[in-house]
């Protein structure tokens, strides 16, 4: 699952290069097709190993995609060979601008540890019940929170309405996927928790989120 979680993160970077269409003038990065993966990983994290361990594998994820970042900085630096063409293509998808690079990072963790906690604050009041809800309801939060501070430090100077439409679409889009594959997620926690034997309700911890050897 941390594995799974961590390639959602690297590849959906790799992804939101492409704007594809989906007409009536709505334009998404590909990173929508695999990004939404990463909250429903989370979800399955939390709610079955608790909220403790999805924040160690969020930290673990953020720190591979920071080395993705840097590493392919310095690839992009590296002088290309004279018989090479394609150069230009692959700065394209590295040579991420430091600042758009930062609102990536910074969105994502705190887009996925506030998933975490709502969906584990929710089970410990819920009782462990109604699941589904809760995945959608913490997933929305995450979301939202992840979208409201990635577009407007990457896309410093746009409209404020333009930017306010791609959110409310990018966000609304997230939230229906989640929702069309919720019987899905609910049937791989249901059997994870039978195979693990574990069933984790956050009861007195700390949902600090630097405390990360507190697993």
């Amino acid at each position: 699952m941390a594995v799974a979680f961590t390639v959602c993160l690297i590849t959906s970077n790799l992804f939101a290069t492409k704007v594809f269409s989906l007409g009536w003038g709505i334009n998404l990065p590909g990173a929508v097709i695999i990004f939404p993966v990463s909250y429903i990983i989370n979800d399955c994290l939390t709610e079955v190993w608790g909220y403790r361990k999805a924040r160690l594998v969020i930290w673990t994820a953020f720190a591979a995609n920071l080395a993705v970042v840097l590493l392919g900085q310095i690839v992009v630096w590296l002088p290309a060979a004279s018989f090479w063409d394609g150069g230009e293509h692959f700065d394209y998808m590295f040579n991420m601008a430091p600042r758009v690079a930062f609102a990536s990072l910074l969105a994502f963790l705190a887009g996925s540890t506030l998933n975490a906690l709502v969906l584990s604050k929710m089970k410990v009041a819920d009782n462990g019940r109604r699941f589904g809800i809760r995945a959608i309801v913490s997933s929305l939060a995450g979301e939202l929170l992840d979208s409201l501070i990635f577009m407007p430090l990457a896309f410093i100077g746009t409209p404020v309405k333009v930017l306010a439409t791609m959110l409310m679409f990018q966000v609304s889009f997230k939230v229906l996927y989640e929702m069309a594959v919720l019987p899905v997620t609910s049937l791989v926690v249901r059997r994870l928790k039978r195979s693990e034997g574990i069933d984790t309700f956050d009861e007195g911890i700390s949902y600090n989120p630097f405390k990360i050897k507190d697993i």
